[in-house]
């Protein structure tokens, strides 16, 4: 009996997937910022797509005082369109409600929300650090290594560098440092438009505006006490701590937001 010959194997067609970005998250306008409508979970599902996919993804923390900045600030407003603008603070809600009818879903604040995502990522990461007085980001780094020694931590620079040849300084050092993700805590609006005109996919595929994070890691500036965030009034506690500062974006600036969120809110 003759043995039917073996039919010819036929190697399966491997097809493509192309890559699909996420659909955008949806948002709501307050002053010239659009301030994304999500959860921190499905931030940061977002943002480990990015750390996936190297792909730029740039993340700022949205207050009362960006609003107001975003209105005087035409290159400020210009930059924040093309990065994810989280809710952060009780008067982006005070804000939300007088346009929208309901608060954004949670507070975002950085204070909270970066240890939350580094807790939470996916990733092991290298994360650089810019930013405060000249041995705040070292003493971050270290407070952050403590906290999460699953990720490294670098301290890039401080904060007090000038545009020229101490930031093309400050930019070799951040890619000499093989960054996932990079901290830049160097006040608003200076903060966003360095990371907008300077950070891209080589330098560190993920950024965040931290603001006054950086501070509070190192042991600077006192956070406030628990009981103070649960009320959300953790704006006044600053203001207690460092009056000469914050006494104009506090005093003047949140009553400034208000009238601008009504004007915003007659013009609808």
């Amino acid at each position: 009996m003759i043995e039917p010959a073996p039919l010819p194997q036929v190697a399966e067609a491997v097809v493509p997937v192309p890559h699909v970005a996420p659909a955008p998250l949806p948002v709501r306008r307050l002053g010239a910022l659009d301030v994304v409508v999500a959860t921190g979970e499905e931030v940061i599902s977002r943002i480990d797509a990015a750390l996936a996919e190297r792909t730029r993804l740039a993340v700022a923390f949205v207050n009362a005082h960006c609003v107001n900045v975003s209105l005087a600030d035409a290159a400020y407003s210009a930059v924040m369109a093309d990065m994810l603008c989280l809710a952060d603070g009780v008067g982006v809600d005070v804000g939300s409600r007088m346009l929208y009818g309901e608060p954004f879903p949670e507070n975002l604040n950085g204070t909270d929300f970066l240890p939350r995502f580094l807790k939470e990522t996916r990733h092991t990461l290298r994360v650089g650090i810019v930013g405060g007085e000249p041995g705040i980001a070292d003493r971050a780094a270290e407070r952050f290594g403590e906290t999460f020694p699953q990720h490294r931590f670098i301290a890039a620079a401080h904060g007090y560098f000038s545009e020229g040849t101490e930031t093309d300084q400050v930019l070799d050092w951040i890619r000499l440092s093989r960054l996932d993700v990079l901290l830049v805590g160097i006040g608003v609006p200076r903060q966003e438009l360095f990371i907008a005109r300077h950070i891209g996919e080589r330098e560190a595929p993920v950024s965040f505006a931290v603001g006054a994070l950086l501070d509070f890691t190192a042991g600077k500036v006192a956070r406030a006490p628990a009981f103070v965030r649960r009320i959300r009034v953790e704006w006044v506690w600053r203001l207690m701590i460092e009056p000469r500062r914050l006494a104009k974006r506090y005093l003047a600036g949140n009553p400034a937001f208000l009238a601008r969120i009504a004007r915003q809110r007659l013009r609808k």
